[in-house]
């Protein structure tokens, strides 16, 4: 449980880190790099939100 628990907050970070790099890169007017790092964390979020319902539905 606790590695779950570890992976799906790896996992969160690493969406943070995507969105804080993406007002760096605004920040830098690197544009085309500010678009992939924004679809990256959303990309990244669904791959967490979708193992979470996975999970939840293997619980109940």
């Amino acid at each position: 449980m606790k590695n779950i628990h570890m992976n799906n907050a790896t996992l969160a970070s690493l969406v943070i880190l995507s969105f804080v790099a993406v007002g760096f890169a605004i920040g830098q007017e690197i544009f085309w790099l500010a678009g992939v790092l924004f679809f990256l964390g959303f990309a990244l979020m669904s791959v967490g939100l979708r193992r979470k319902r996975k999970h939840q539905q293997q619980t109940s």
